[in-house]
């Protein structure tokens, strides 16, 4: 990092669309940080694991939670509601999915690299 850089959202590096929601993305600073907007109905594996073609997702995730609420299962099982205001690390091999009528809008500070890359 050698000088102070500022982005915005308003004007994301990149979009990434998908079924039920999107990914704008800003690269700063060598890091890559994408503001999640997911609709009702979207779930991991449902909008993008056709095109993932894993099992489950294998993007690790280190994330902040605007709206909505978000459940996570993990391949272990375990499962987690992430709301507004949380703050969630999620490892490899997970499936997620909008809970209610709110859209989920989240910033992810570490999976957004190749998270629906490749649609």
């Amino acid at each position: 990092m050698n000088k102070a850089e500022t982005k915005n959202f308003g004007q994301p590096d990149e979009i990434r669309q998908f079924p039920n929601g999107m990914v704008e993305v800003v690269k700063i600073g060598g890091a890559t940080v994408g503001r999640a907007v997911l609709k009702p109905g979207w779930r991991w594996s449902t909008s993008l694991q056709p095109v993932a073609k894993t099992k489950s997702c294998e993007a690790p995730h280190f994330q902040y939670h605007v709206s909505g609420v978000l459940r996570v299962r993990m391949d272990d099982g375990t499962e987690l509601d992430c709301k507004p205001g949380d703050v969630s690390l999620l490892p490899p091999g997970h499936d997620a999915w909008v809970v209610g009528s709110e859209p989920v809008v989240l910033v992810d500070f570490q999976g957004m690299v190749d998270f629906a890359m490749s649609l």
